[in-house]
């Protein structure tokens, strides 16, 4: 394969490459679970990220776009737990490309390591039925380190009234004034939860500028003492609609503040999220979870008709 060049992320100049790229990778992976090309896009203009080291394209010899690749570092004291997002056309798969990607992942982060003096750990992503690609990740010294499952209902199925305890209220996002609230609630519910990583209120002021981003469906349950104690982040991502031709919508975030638990409120905010999805235009309602959540979700999603449609395996190397 002939490469001509590697570069740097160059911003909007690049970004209709990009997109091109993804969607011809979408087209032959049909990963239902992969970020679109609008949610890659916040990531890689995102303020925190160095696009100059942290982001690499590769170009063949009539320069265009066959493989990308970004390293996500969130900024923590004790050690560097990265990953590694990569897209490689079809066209040029397994020869080797792949590969190159991986050394350059790896490159990078001990750069950081040594600049940081922090151990560091290179993770990565897989869905369980891309065999070749799990075999690459093997021989490149990668291990499973977690499974998670895609799971979905249909939204034609009768959904139950959510019931919130006595002095509860259910309300969404409404401004910057609830960001640092927002924050707060969301990093002690998820406190105990596998490799979470702290949010901070820069993060998410960042993230709700997506112009696809709807506050009325950024659901929080309020308390009497108008405490934030439990919220469901929904979302309908017309880009990822329009390429599958489907109307799915996403639970993206649910969690509970750890002193506001075993109330229901957990089931509340959930059933609360599938009523304003399907109010809002989708007929089906997927989610991503940890198979083997320690706070029973997994258990609360079957409960309400959520089911396994897929299975995606992370995998993690020591740098």
């Amino acid at each position: 394969m002939n490469i001509l060049t590697t570069r740097s992320y160059k911003g909007e100049t690049d970004w209709c490459a990009i997109a091109n790229l993804i969607d011809a990778c979408e087209a032959v992976d049909r990963l239902g679970e992969e970020v679109s090309a609008t949610e890659l896009k916040l990531i890689l203009d995102a303020p925190k990220l160095d696009q100059a080291r942290d982001v690499q394209l590769w170009e063949d010899g009539t320069y265009k776009l066959i493989g990308l690749s970004l390293l996500d570092m969130p900024d923590l004291p004790e050690e560097i737990d990265a990953c590694l997002w990569f897209y490689v056309h079809p066209n040029v798969r397994g020869a080797g490309l792949e590969k190159d990607i991986i050394k350059w992942g790896e490159k990078r982060l001990r750069e950081v390591a040594k600049e940081r003096n922090l151990p560091a750990k290179l993770r990565t992503y897989s869905r369980e039925d891309k065999t070749d690609e799990m075999r690459l990740l093997e021989k490149q010294g990668f291990e499973v380190d977690r499974y998670f499952w895609t799971m979905a209902r249909s939204l034609a199925e009768p959904i139950p009234k959510p019931e919130f305890p006595a002095d509860f209220a259910l309300t969404h996002v409404s401004g910057e004034q609830d960001i640092q609230p927002w924050v707060e609630m969301f990093n002690q519910s998820f406190i105990d939860h596998w490799n979470h990583h702290d949010l901070t209120a820069e993060t998410v002021r960042y993230w709700m500028q997506d112009a696809n981003y709807q506050p009325e469906l950024d659901l929080i349950a309020v308390s009497g003492d108008r405490k934030f104690a439990a919220f469901c982040d929904c979302q309908i991502k017309p880009q990822k609609n329009a390429h599958s031709g489907t109307k799915d919508g996403w639970i993206e975030l649910l969690g509970t503040r750890r002193d506001f638990r075993k109330m229901g409120l957990g089931k509340a905010m959930l059933l609360a999220g599938l009523h304003k999805l399907k109010a809002a235009g989708a007929n089906t309602a997927k989610l991503s979870v940890d198979a083997d959540s320690l706070t029973g979700a997994t258990k609360l999603y079957k409960s309400v008709g959520f089911r396994p449609m897929e299975t995606w395996i992370e995998w993690a190397k020591t740098v």
